[in-house]
């Protein structure tokens, strides 16, 4: 950490770590993230001894309640609920977002993969919108009325009510979820010990105070999700052994070392927390806040004004660094009546309707200044004694590493070396604008040429949403599989060999939505069909049920024995065509930059998913079966991509959810791009589209 302006500041790294396509910030900080996970003061702490962690956070819990019956007492328990809301925004907004990496196309066929998701999934509630522990956080602060700034998560490092230590241990959690490759240990151990400390201790006077006011165990991230699941805790010990199993040594020394430093974070945070709404109980304190944030923008109008033989603006530029005079003199002035907010100007005629305060003072500051003036004693003696409680957290920056933009690496010499590459969540700045290039280019031949057609979306969306056209296609399908039915089947080794064709693409199933595990959009209201469809894909956690894994067991039956999908073996097979690695490229490069090209991954999932429903698949059964080989991979995808229930009536909905939201003069537009993502399945290949495509990418060049 540093202290200069050559920092971070925690917020803003926050701030970045939230965004899905930022990737350059994990790197910057790497330094920083060393020095902050060996930092001294480790040392004894706990290795993953979560007995320990729990013991601890039981009785922080109990610390709290008590402070908050104290509070009680005194009346001011809102003003302690209120701030211990805020002040856990950061960290219980992103609740097991630091899982959102863990999986990317080229490990989703591995154990510590799949239980990783799988935790994951629970933490995002896959399968309903807003259903994620981060949106059951949301309804708190709502509740107490205090999320103005909650969504998304990012712009919590705009409000400045919560004090920088609260972003500090979820700023570099984020940080590191965006390199799963250097921190996988770390994140894994980091997430062991949040569930085995359970609901962030600042809370349990919130739940004292306010038991209905939503689902707590949602917030406990060591809970279940519903009945009858497996405890989180449970998961994350499960995810915990399955990578020390898989790595050995050095995994377990990673898993502990981000145990450690997560339990060292919590407690630090935990005390600030303490000390903030302990010193918030005496009014002062709330109040020297308020003027200390207000005072810069204040001091231009109250030059005239006299306090003391000074102007008002003297006093105002001095309290914002110690607000403590200026609050003496002002409880002395004429604008207040110590113990009498309902007669003091201050709040009474100067922010009335006809005041010349109106409305400077949102109803909260008015809470904040009334509960200071009804607190002041009347004796000016007892008056000159008081001081606000000092109590100030520090502010938190990292510094970064020096400016590399200039070793970016090259960008990948070919398509098989592109496809290794991208299978990674962690590229070099060459190979993401590579991608960006490859991406442009491909849509660009998409859009080539583009009309209505039997196989497209139609020119303009339809009027009752995408559903009855999807039963229209998929009755087409069905005709078609019908009057096929009698045509030869291919023998078997055209059938083997277009099975290995397709295995570059096949066992990246759901590639193109890999972006959408990132957590603010796995649990939207358009995200979660996404992030449900490629959870879908991956077996939701499940191995016999892992689409990758099923057809690598169709391949062994056929004689094929390929490496692992994400060596650079796998790549060199030397029995794949080049042209099988175009698609699967585009999908890998697509799918990281879900904001970007929203639309389109929107239009190319409907085509991916409506694909092969109803014909196609039913097809394939027909020729694997003819020759003895398992049915069970395109089995499975007649099933759960159907038109009702499955992945292409979600992705249908997700289109008409995301036009929904488009204002009526940018809907045009977005439809555009939606049948370009939808014919990007399979784009013109003639000599005019890809002259599209090279000028695109052309184009694209010159801007990345």
């Amino acid at each position: 950490m540093g202290d200069n302006g050559l920092t971070l500041p925690v917020r803003t790294v926050f701030a970045r770590a939230c965004e899905p396509e930022d990737t350059t910030l994990p790197d910057t900080l790497r330094p920083a993230i060393a020095d902050e996970l060996d930092r001294p003061g480790h040392e004894g702490d706990p290795r993953c001894d979560l007995p320990a962690a729990a013991a601890w956070a039981d009785a922080e819990r109990a610390r709290f309640t008590t402070l908050f019956a104290t509070a009680e007492l005194q009346g001011c328990a809102d003003v302690l609920v209120r701030r211990a809301v805020l002040a856990c925004a950061p960290l219980a907004s992103t609740t097991g977002a630091w899982l959102q990496w863990m999986s990317e196309p080229g490990n989703a066929e591995e154990p510590v993969t799949l239980r990783a998701l799988a935790l994951f999934a629970a933490d995002v509630g896959a399968g309903h919108p807003g259903a994620s522990r981060g949106d059951a956080y949301l309804a708190l602060m709502r509740h107490v009325r205090v999320a103005v700034h909650a969504r998304p998560a990012a712009r919590l490092a705009h409000d400045r009510r919560i004090a920088d230590p609260s972003f500090y241990l979820p700023a570099i959690a984020l940080t590191m979820s965006r390199r799963p490759d250097a921190y996988r240990g770390e994140i894994i151990g980091l997430d062991l010990c949040s569930r085995a400390v359970g609901l962030p201790p600042p809370l349990a006077g919130v739940r004292t105070r306010l038991p209905d006011a939503v689902d707590w165990a949602a917030l406990d991230p060591g809970r279940a999700r519903g009945p009858g699941l497996a405890a989180a805790l449970d998961d994350a010990r499960a995810v915990a052994a399955a990578f020390t199993e898989a790595v050995g040594t050095a995994g377990t020394t990673a898993t502990e070392r981000g145990f450690a430093w997560a339990f060292a974070a919590l407690r630090r945070w935990s005390d600030e927390v303490y000390r903030e709404l302990d010193a918030a109980r005496d009014p002062s304190f709330e109040m020297a806040e308020l003027m200390r944030s207000r005072a810069r923008e204040a001091s231009a109008y109250h030059d005239r004004f006299v306090m003391r033989g000074r102007p008002l603006k003297q006093w105002l530029a001095e309290a914002r660094t110690d607000p403590a005079p200026f609050l003496a003199a002002l409880a002395d002035s004429r604008l207040v009546r110590p113990g009498r907010s309902g007669a003091s100007r201050l709040t009474g005629e100067l922010v009335s309707e006809s005041g010349r305060m109106f409305r400077v003072f949102p109803d909260a500051d008015l809470d904040v200044i009334n509960r200071w003036i009804d607190a002041l004693p009347a004796d000016p003696a007892e008056r000159a004694r008081l001081r606000p409680a000092a109590h100030q957290p520090r502010s938190i920056g990292f510094r970064p590493a020096p400016d590399t933009a200039g070793d970016t690496g090259a960008a990948p010499a070919d398509l098989r070396e592109a496809y290794t590459r991208l299978l990674r969540r962690t590229i070099k700045p060459a190979t993401r604008r590579y991608a960006l290039r490859y991406v442009e280019g491909w849509l660009a031949r998409s859009r080539h040429g583009m009309k209505p057609a039997a196989r497209s979306l139609p020119a303009e969306p339809p009027a009752d949403g995408l559903r009855p056209w999807l039963l229209d296609q998929h009755d087409l399908h069905n005709s078609e599989f019908q009057a096929g039915s009698d045509s030869p089947l291919p023998d078997r080794a055209e059938l083997i060999e277009s099975t290995l064709q397709l295995a570059p693409l096949t066992l990246i199933d759901g590639a193109w939505l890999a972006g959408h595990t990132d957590y603010q959009l796995a649990s939207a209201e358009r995200g979660h069909f996404l992030f449900e469809t490629y959870w879908d894909e991956l077996g939701n956690g499940e191995p016999r049920l892992n689409h990758p894994l099923i057809y690598r067991a169709v391949l062994r039956e056929m004689g094929i024995d390929l490496p692992p999908t994400r060596s650079p073996e796998f790549a060199a097979w030397p029995a794949f065509r080049d042209p099988s690695f175009e698609l699967p490229v585009y999908w890998l490069a697509i799918g990281r930059f879900p904001r970007t090209f929203e639309p389109e991954i929107l239009g190319l999932n409907l085509a991916m998913e409506l694909s092969g429903v109803g014909g196609s698949y039913r097809r394939g059964r027909q020729a694997l079966e003819q020759y003895g080989f398992s049915t069970a991979f395109v089995d499975v995808h007649n099933t759960i991509d159907n038109v009702a229930t499955g992945h292409s009536a979600w992705a249908a909905d997700a289109v008409d959810g995301y036009l929904a939201q488009q204002a009526p003069t940018a809907r045009t537009d977005a439809w555009d791009r939606i049948r370009t993502g939808y014919r990007s399945l399979n784009p013109p290949s003639g000599f005019w589209a890809r002259n599209a495509a090279r000028r695109a990418r052309v184009e694209a060049s010159a801007h990345v």
